[in-house]
Protein backbone atom coordinates (compact mmCIF):
# COMPACT_ATOMS: atom_id res chain seq x y z
CA UNK A 1 0.00 0.00 0.00
CA UNK A 2 1.39 3.53 -0.79
CA UNK A 3 1.31 5.83 2.41
CA UNK A 4 1.23 9.47 1.70
CA UNK A 5 4.29 11.17 3.52
CA UNK A 6 3.46 13.88 5.75
CA UNK A 7 5.36 16.84 6.24
CA UNK A 8 5.26 20.10 7.74
CA UNK A 9 7.07 23.52 8.99
CA UNK A 10 9.47 22.15 11.10
CA UNK A 11 10.76 19.94 8.40
CA UNK A 12 11.00 22.55 5.75
CA UNK A 13 12.60 25.22 8.08
CA UNK A 14 15.22 22.61 8.69
CA UNK A 15 15.75 22.26 5.11
CA UNK A 16 16.29 25.93 4.73
CA UNK A 17 18.60 25.75 7.34
CA UNK A 18 21.04 22.75 5.69
CA UNK A 19 20.79 24.87 2.62
CA UNK A 20 22.61 27.33 4.52
CA UNK A 21 24.62 25.54 6.04
CA UNK A 22 25.63 24.33 2.05
CA UNK A 23 25.50 27.67 0.89
CA UNK A 24 28.53 28.82 3.05
CA UNK A 25 30.33 25.65 2.71
CA UNK A 26 33.41 25.54 4.67
CA UNK A 27 33.72 28.09 7.41
CA UNK A 28 37.79 28.20 7.59
CA UNK A 29 37.43 29.47 3.80
CA UNK A 30 36.59 33.68 3.30
CA UNK A 31 33.23 33.63 2.25
CA UNK A 32 32.34 35.12 -1.25
CA UNK A 33 30.84 38.84 -1.24
CA UNK A 34 29.00 39.94 -3.93
CA UNK A 35 31.42 42.29 -5.09
CA UNK A 36 33.79 39.24 -5.68
CA UNK A 37 31.46 37.55 -7.98
CA UNK A 38 30.29 40.94 -10.09
CA UNK A 39 33.91 41.13 -10.83
CA UNK A 40 35.66 37.78 -11.12
CA UNK A 41 32.71 35.70 -12.55
CA UNK A 42 31.29 38.36 -14.97
CA UNK A 43 30.12 35.65 -17.81
CA UNK A 44 28.09 34.28 -15.52
CA UNK A 45 26.59 37.61 -13.92
CA UNK A 46 25.67 38.46 -17.36
CA UNK A 47 23.90 35.20 -18.22
CA UNK A 48 21.50 35.61 -15.74
CA UNK A 49 20.82 38.83 -16.16
CA UNK A 50 20.25 38.39 -19.96
CA UNK A 51 17.98 35.35 -19.19
CA UNK A 52 16.74 36.93 -16.26
CA UNK A 53 15.97 40.09 -18.27
CA UNK A 54 16.97 42.63 -15.44
CA UNK A 55 20.13 44.32 -16.33
CA UNK A 56 21.45 44.78 -13.01
CA UNK A 57 25.12 43.20 -12.20
CA UNK A 58 25.13 43.42 -8.39
CA UNK A 59 21.44 41.39 -8.06
CA UNK A 60 22.45 39.14 -10.43
CA UNK A 61 25.56 38.38 -8.65
CA UNK A 62 24.04 37.92 -5.38
CA UNK A 63 21.33 35.78 -7.29
CA UNK A 64 23.93 33.52 -8.14
CA UNK A 65 25.84 33.51 -4.57
CA UNK A 66 22.06 32.80 -3.11
CA UNK A 67 21.46 29.82 -5.90
CA UNK A 68 25.07 28.68 -4.95
CA UNK A 69 26.36 29.05 -8.23
CA UNK A 70 23.64 27.34 -9.99
CA UNK A 71 22.84 29.94 -12.51
CA UNK A 72 19.04 28.22 -13.58
CA UNK A 73 17.94 28.92 -9.80
CA UNK A 74 19.49 32.48 -9.87
CA UNK A 75 17.98 33.54 -13.47
CA UNK A 76 14.71 32.26 -11.54
CA UNK A 77 15.63 34.37 -8.62
CA UNK A 78 15.90 37.68 -10.70
CA UNK A 79 12.96 37.37 -12.91
CA UNK A 80 11.25 36.86 -9.59
CA UNK A 81 12.25 40.07 -7.87
CA UNK A 82 11.94 41.62 -11.46
CA UNK A 83 8.16 41.28 -11.15
CA UNK A 84 8.12 43.82 -7.75
CA UNK A 85 10.22 46.44 -10.13
CA UNK A 86 7.88 49.84 -10.97
CA UNK A 87 8.12 50.63 -14.80
CA UNK A 88 9.29 53.74 -15.78
CA UNK A 89 8.58 53.74 -19.37
CA UNK A 90 9.97 52.26 -22.56
CA UNK A 91 13.93 53.57 -23.39
CA UNK A 92 14.49 54.53 -27.43
CA UNK A 93 15.77 51.82 -29.54
CA UNK A 94 19.58 51.31 -28.98
CA UNK A 95 21.75 52.76 -30.96
CA UNK A 96 24.96 50.18 -31.53
CA UNK A 97 26.23 51.52 -33.75
CA UNK A 98 27.52 54.37 -31.20
CA UNK A 99 28.30 51.50 -28.55
CA UNK A 100 31.74 51.99 -27.19
CA UNK A 101 33.04 48.78 -28.79
CA UNK A 102 35.30 45.83 -26.16
CA UNK A 103 35.41 43.86 -29.29
CA UNK A 104 34.21 43.32 -32.69
CA UNK A 105 34.69 40.96 -35.39
CA UNK A 106 33.49 39.67 -38.92
CA UNK A 107 33.96 36.63 -40.68
CA UNK A 108 33.32 38.08 -43.85
CA UNK A 109 35.13 41.31 -44.22
CA UNK A 110 39.02 41.35 -43.48
CA UNK A 111 39.28 44.83 -43.62
CA UNK A 112 36.82 46.95 -41.91
CA UNK A 113 35.89 49.94 -41.64
CA UNK A 114 36.76 50.76 -37.95
CA UNK A 115 39.25 47.42 -38.36
CA UNK A 116 38.92 44.18 -36.31
CA UNK A 117 39.06 44.47 -32.54
CA UNK A 118 40.13 40.83 -30.83
CA UNK A 119 39.27 41.87 -27.06
CA UNK A 120 38.83 39.43 -24.49
CA UNK A 121 37.69 36.32 -25.58
CA UNK A 122 38.69 32.61 -25.44
CA UNK A 123 38.98 31.36 -28.88
CA UNK A 124 42.78 31.93 -28.83
CA UNK A 125 43.18 30.27 -25.88
CA UNK A 126 44.62 26.85 -25.79
CA UNK A 127 42.06 25.67 -23.08
CA UNK A 128 44.68 24.19 -20.97
CA UNK A 129 44.22 24.24 -17.39
CA UNK A 130 45.98 26.91 -15.79
CA UNK A 131 47.59 26.09 -12.16
CA UNK A 132 48.58 29.33 -12.01
CA UNK A 133 44.92 30.44 -10.56
CA UNK A 134 44.82 27.78 -8.46
CA UNK A 135 46.82 29.97 -5.74
CA UNK A 136 45.47 31.66 -2.87
CA UNK A 137 44.61 35.21 -3.02
CA UNK A 138 46.58 35.61 -0.21
CA UNK A 139 49.70 34.42 -2.50
CA UNK A 140 48.54 36.03 -5.64
CA UNK A 141 51.13 37.72 -7.23
CA UNK A 142 50.16 41.41 -9.01
CA UNK A 143 53.40 41.63 -10.99
CA UNK A 144 51.77 39.49 -13.97
CA UNK A 145 48.45 40.85 -13.52
CA UNK A 146 47.14 42.51 -16.38
CA UNK A 147 47.49 46.88 -16.58
CA UNK A 148 45.55 47.63 -19.26
CA UNK A 149 42.07 49.22 -18.39
CA UNK A 150 39.86 50.67 -21.05
CA UNK A 151 39.38 54.40 -20.57
CA UNK A 152 35.60 55.13 -19.50
CA UNK A 153 36.14 58.65 -21.32
CA UNK A 154 36.69 57.88 -24.30
CA UNK A 155 33.87 59.00 -27.08
CA UNK A 156 31.54 56.67 -28.89
CA UNK A 157 32.31 56.98 -32.31
CA UNK A 158 30.21 55.61 -34.50
CA UNK A 159 30.87 51.74 -36.08
CA UNK A 160 29.09 51.26 -39.52
CA UNK A 161 28.44 47.66 -39.45
CA UNK A 162 29.39 45.21 -42.26
CA UNK A 163 25.71 44.88 -42.36
CA UNK A 164 25.63 48.80 -43.90
CA UNK A 165 28.64 47.54 -46.74
CA UNK A 166 26.37 45.43 -48.09
CA UNK A 167 23.15 47.10 -47.72
CA UNK A 168 24.75 50.02 -49.56
CA UNK A 169 25.37 47.92 -52.28
CA UNK A 170 21.83 46.48 -52.59
CA UNK A 171 23.03 42.75 -51.61
CA UNK A 172 21.44 42.66 -48.04
CA UNK A 173 17.82 42.67 -47.53
CA UNK A 174 16.25 45.80 -45.67
CA UNK A 175 15.60 45.72 -42.43
CA UNK A 176 12.42 44.40 -41.37
CA UNK A 177 9.81 46.26 -39.09
CA UNK A 178 10.02 50.52 -39.03
CA UNK A 179 11.52 51.68 -35.50
CA UNK A 180 8.04 53.80 -35.14
CA UNK A 181 5.77 51.14 -35.51
CA UNK A 182 4.29 49.21 -32.08
CA UNK A 183 6.77 47.18 -30.04
CA UNK A 184 5.17 43.95 -28.54
CA UNK A 185 6.35 43.57 -24.56
CA UNK A 186 6.42 39.65 -23.52
CA UNK A 187 6.10 40.86 -19.90
CA UNK A 188 2.86 42.20 -20.24
CA UNK A 189 1.17 40.48 -22.89
CA UNK A 190 1.17 36.26 -23.01
CA UNK A 191 2.56 35.00 -25.82
CA UNK A 192 0.36 34.28 -28.84
CA UNK A 193 0.97 33.41 -32.41
CA UNK A 194 1.74 34.11 -35.25
CA UNK A 195 4.41 36.05 -33.02
CA UNK A 196 6.15 39.00 -34.81
CA UNK A 197 9.35 38.99 -35.16
CA UNK A 198 9.93 41.56 -32.30
CA UNK A 199 7.85 39.67 -29.82
CA UNK A 200 10.39 37.04 -31.22
CA UNK A 201 13.57 38.84 -31.02
CA UNK A 202 12.17 39.39 -27.44
CA UNK A 203 11.52 35.76 -26.58
CA UNK A 204 14.88 34.55 -27.77
CA UNK A 205 16.72 37.00 -26.31
CA UNK A 206 16.05 35.66 -22.73
CA UNK A 207 15.58 32.13 -23.95
CA UNK A 208 17.56 29.15 -22.15
CA UNK A 209 21.41 29.75 -23.90
CA UNK A 210 21.54 26.13 -24.04
CA UNK A 211 18.64 25.53 -25.59
CA UNK A 212 19.53 28.59 -28.31
CA UNK A 213 23.26 26.61 -28.69
CA UNK A 214 21.15 23.01 -29.41
CA UNK A 215 18.58 24.50 -31.85
CA UNK A 216 21.30 26.39 -33.84
CA UNK A 217 23.42 23.78 -34.11
CA UNK A 218 20.88 21.27 -35.54
CA UNK A 219 20.47 24.31 -38.60
CA UNK A 220 23.95 23.68 -38.86
CA UNK A 221 24.15 20.35 -39.15
CA UNK A 222 21.09 20.20 -41.79
CA UNK A 223 18.05 20.73 -39.49
CA UNK A 224 17.13 23.64 -41.26
CA UNK A 225 17.88 25.78 -44.27
CA UNK A 226 20.33 28.38 -43.21
CA UNK A 227 23.70 28.31 -44.49
CA UNK A 228 25.39 31.96 -42.49
CA UNK A 229 28.28 33.68 -42.17
CA UNK A 230 28.91 35.61 -39.42
CA UNK A 231 28.64 39.24 -40.70
CA UNK A 232 29.55 40.77 -37.18
CA UNK A 233 29.75 40.06 -34.04
CA UNK A 234 30.34 43.22 -31.67
CA UNK A 235 30.61 44.07 -28.35
CA UNK A 236 30.73 46.92 -25.68
CA UNK A 237 28.63 49.74 -23.73
CA UNK A 238 25.64 51.28 -25.78
CA UNK A 239 23.94 54.44 -24.52
CA UNK A 240 20.11 53.62 -23.12
CA UNK A 241 18.14 56.71 -23.42
CA UNK A 242 14.46 57.38 -22.22
CA UNK A 243 12.09 60.26 -23.23
CA UNK A 244 10.30 61.25 -21.14
CA UNK A 245 7.00 63.04 -22.49
CA UNK A 246 7.11 65.86 -20.46
CA UNK A 247 10.38 66.89 -22.05
CA UNK A 248 9.80 65.92 -25.32
CA UNK A 249 13.25 64.79 -26.17
CA UNK A 250 16.01 61.78 -24.92
CA UNK A 251 18.02 61.93 -22.14
CA UNK A 252 20.90 59.75 -21.80
CA UNK A 253 20.41 57.73 -18.29
CA UNK A 254 23.14 55.15 -18.61
CA UNK A 255 25.40 52.56 -20.21
CA UNK A 256 24.51 49.00 -20.28
CA UNK A 257 27.20 46.18 -21.62
CA UNK A 258 25.70 44.31 -24.63
CA UNK A 259 26.52 41.86 -27.57
CA UNK A 260 24.69 42.06 -31.09
CA UNK A 261 25.44 39.53 -33.93
CA UNK A 262 24.44 40.12 -37.10
CA UNK A 263 24.34 36.48 -39.66
CA UNK A 264 23.86 36.58 -43.25
CA UNK A 265 22.52 33.96 -45.32
CA UNK A 266 22.36 33.61 -48.93
CA UNK A 267 18.79 33.54 -50.88
CA UNK A 268 18.44 32.71 -54.25
CA UNK A 269 15.43 34.88 -54.67
CA UNK A 270 11.72 34.44 -56.14
CA UNK A 271 9.96 36.12 -58.96
CA UNK A 272 9.56 39.19 -56.68
CA UNK A 273 12.71 39.05 -54.46
CA UNK A 274 16.02 39.01 -56.48
CA UNK A 275 18.95 37.26 -55.23
CA UNK A 276 19.95 38.85 -51.93
CA UNK A 277 21.56 38.15 -48.18
CA UNK A 278 19.07 37.68 -45.70
CA UNK A 279 19.18 38.94 -42.06
CA UNK A 280 19.34 36.91 -38.34
CA UNK A 281 19.69 38.85 -35.85
CA UNK A 282 20.93 38.75 -32.21
CA UNK A 283 21.14 40.97 -28.85
CA UNK A 284 21.68 39.73 -25.44
CA UNK A 285 23.05 41.68 -22.59
CA UNK A 286 26.63 41.60 -21.21
CA UNK A 287 29.20 39.39 -22.63
CA UNK A 288 27.48 36.30 -24.37
CA UNK A 289 28.49 35.43 -28.28
CA UNK A 290 27.70 32.39 -28.03
CA UNK A 291 23.99 33.32 -27.21
CA UNK A 292 24.19 36.04 -29.56
CA UNK A 293 25.24 33.87 -32.07
CA UNK A 294 22.96 31.05 -31.21
CA UNK A 295 19.82 34.28 -31.07
CA UNK A 296 20.86 35.14 -34.76
CA UNK A 297 21.17 31.79 -35.90
CA UNK A 298 17.45 30.83 -34.82
CA UNK A 299 15.89 34.14 -35.51
CA UNK A 300 16.89 33.32 -39.36
CA UNK A 301 15.17 29.83 -39.15
CA UNK A 302 12.29 31.19 -37.68
CA UNK A 303 11.92 33.87 -40.88
CA UNK A 304 12.10 31.04 -43.55
CA UNK A 305 8.24 31.32 -44.16
CA UNK A 306 8.52 34.92 -45.03
CA UNK A 307 10.92 33.89 -48.05
CA UNK A 308 8.27 30.89 -48.98
CA UNK A 309 10.32 28.25 -47.19
CA UNK A 310 8.20 25.37 -45.86
CA UNK A 311 9.42 24.96 -42.42
CA UNK A 312 10.66 21.54 -41.44
CA UNK A 313 12.98 21.62 -39.05
CA UNK A 314 12.31 22.12 -35.27
CA UNK A 315 14.08 25.69 -35.04
CA UNK A 316 11.68 26.73 -37.85
CA UNK A 317 8.71 26.39 -35.73
CA UNK A 318 7.81 28.98 -33.86
CA UNK A 319 5.78 27.60 -31.19
CA UNK A 320 8.61 24.81 -30.49
CA UNK A 321 11.22 27.22 -30.08
CA UNK A 322 9.28 30.16 -27.70
CA UNK A 323 7.22 27.81 -25.61
CA UNK A 324 10.07 25.91 -24.94
CA UNK A 325 13.15 28.57 -24.89
CA UNK A 326 12.44 29.97 -21.53
CA UNK A 327 14.28 27.85 -18.98
CA UNK A 328 12.39 29.37 -16.16
CA UNK A 329 8.66 28.23 -17.63
CA UNK A 330 10.94 24.84 -18.12
CA UNK A 331 11.82 24.07 -14.49
CA UNK A 332 9.18 24.99 -13.40
CA UNK A 333 7.08 23.03 -15.45
CA UNK A 334 9.72 19.59 -15.05
CA UNK A 335 9.94 20.69 -10.98
CA UNK A 336 6.61 20.43 -9.88
CA UNK A 337 6.89 16.77 -10.43
CA UNK A 338 8.66 17.02 -7.35
CA UNK A 339 5.47 18.37 -5.61
CA UNK A 340 3.15 15.50 -3.77
CA UNK A 341 0.97 13.55 -6.27
CA UNK A 342 -0.19 10.67 -4.05
CA UNK A 343 -3.33 11.37 -4.93
CA UNK A 344 -2.67 11.03 -8.70
CA UNK A 345 -0.62 7.99 -8.19
CA UNK A 346 -3.21 6.35 -5.89
CA UNK A 347 -5.47 6.63 -8.69
CA UNK A 348 -3.33 5.41 -11.34
CA UNK A 349 -1.96 1.99 -8.98
CA UNK A 350 -5.92 1.38 -8.79
CA UNK A 351 -6.40 1.78 -12.67
CA UNK A 352 -2.96 -0.08 -13.43
CA UNK A 353 -3.69 -3.56 -10.52
CA UNK A 354 -7.43 -3.49 -12.07
CA UNK A 355 -5.75 -3.73 -15.31
CA UNK A 356 -3.26 -6.44 -14.70
CA UNK A 357 -5.94 -7.96 -12.88
CA UNK A 358 -8.20 -8.15 -15.55
CA UNK A 359 -5.40 -8.85 -18.37
CA UNK A 360 -4.44 -12.29 -15.46
CA UNK A 361 -8.36 -13.41 -15.78
CA UNK A 362 -8.20 -12.91 -19.62
CA UNK A 363 -5.60 -15.15 -19.78
CA UNK A 364 -6.81 -17.76 -17.43
CA UNK A 365 -10.20 -17.55 -19.13
CA UNK A 366 -7.99 -18.62 -22.35
CA UNK A 367 -6.16 -21.01 -21.12
CA UNK A 368 -9.62 -22.54 -20.31
CA UNK A 369 -10.58 -22.51 -23.11
CA UNK A 370 -7.90 -23.78 -25.32
CA UNK A 371 -7.93 -26.54 -22.78
CA UNK A 372 -11.28 -27.25 -23.79
CA UNK A 373 -10.35 -27.39 -27.50
CA UNK A 374 -7.83 -29.64 -27.22
CA UNK A 375 -10.26 -32.06 -25.37
CA UNK A 376 -12.68 -31.66 -28.19
CA UNK A 377 -10.26 -32.39 -30.62
CA UNK A 378 -8.77 -35.82 -29.48
CA UNK A 379 -12.72 -37.29 -28.86
CA UNK A 380 -13.21 -38.58 -32.06
CA UNK A 381 -9.49 -40.12 -32.25
CA UNK A 382 -10.69 -42.10 -28.83
CA UNK A 383 -13.83 -43.02 -30.10
CA UNK A 384 -12.46 -44.59 -32.85
CA UNK A 385 -9.93 -46.72 -31.18
CA UNK A 386 -12.94 -47.66 -28.73
CA UNK A 387 -14.80 -49.04 -32.19
CA UNK A 388 -11.47 -51.04 -32.71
Amino acid sequence: MYVAVKGGEKAILRSHDLLALKRRGDERLPELDVAQIREQLPLAVDRVMAEGSLYDPDLAALAIKQAMGDTQEAIFLLRAYRTTLPRLGYSEPLDTSRMVIQRRISATYKDLPGGQVLGPTFDYTHRLLDFSLSRSAGNESHDSAPTATPNPDTPAERVPRVAEILGDEGLLEDEVGGEDGPVGDITREPLTFPADRDVRLQSLSRADEGFLLGLAYSTQRGFGSTHPFAGEIRMGEAAVELAPEELGFAIEIGDILVTECEMITQFKGTKDIPPQFTRGYGLVFGHSERKAMSMALVDRSLRCEEYGQEPSAPAEDHEFVLYHGDNVEAQGFVSHLKLPHYVDFQGELTMLRAMRKAMDENAATADTQDQDSADTAVQPEEASDHDI
